[in-house]
């Protein structure tokens, strides 16, 4: 018999680029609030390996960040039991996903992001890759692959 719809856990898509160390602000910022949330919650959380590339390419670095969160995420409290941990790049349909979305916006459409106009301004860019033009389409592909009520 389907569950009943009011009894569904809503599903949270939480995650982070693996760019560095996790400090205090990683901590009160985001990490407290999804052990918090693990019981009221389904939640997912992603290992945003993907959206590294799109400004670093160093995948050496991405690795052995990637490692270092995923300890610093168990021991802040999160329990990948109830709440899975994931590398995005491990999981194909982000990149297929990503590539049917990619295949109906436009590059006029991308280009409007004020975000995105933002970061050009802000990190003085000449030029840009499709990555980073698409930065959005990548987060929408993620969002949409978990079915997130909550991101």
């Amino acid at each position: 018999m389907p569950e009943k719809q009011e009894n569904k856990k809503k599903v949270i898509l939480s995650g982070m680029r693996p760019t560095g160390k996790i400090h205090i602000g990683h901590y009160t910022g985001a990490l407290e609030s999804w052990v918090n949330l693990q019981g009221e919650y389904k939640n997912y959380h992603l290992i945003a390996d993907y959206h590294c590339l799109t400004t670093d390419l160093n995948t050496r670095e991405i690795s052995d960040n990637t490692t270092e969160m995923v300890i610093d995420w168990i021991a802040s409290g999160i329990n990948p039991e109830i709440s899975p941990i994931f590398r995005q790049s491990k999981i194909k349909q982000h990149a297929e996903l990503f590539l049917i979305f990619s295949m109906l916006i436009t590059k006029a459409r991308l280009e409007k992001n004020p975000s995105l106009k933002e970061q050009i301004r802000d990190m003085n860019l000449t030029s840009i890759t499709y990555g980073h033009l698409g930065y959005p389409v990548l987060q929408a592909s993620d969002i949409l692959l978990y079915k997130a009520d909550l991101v």
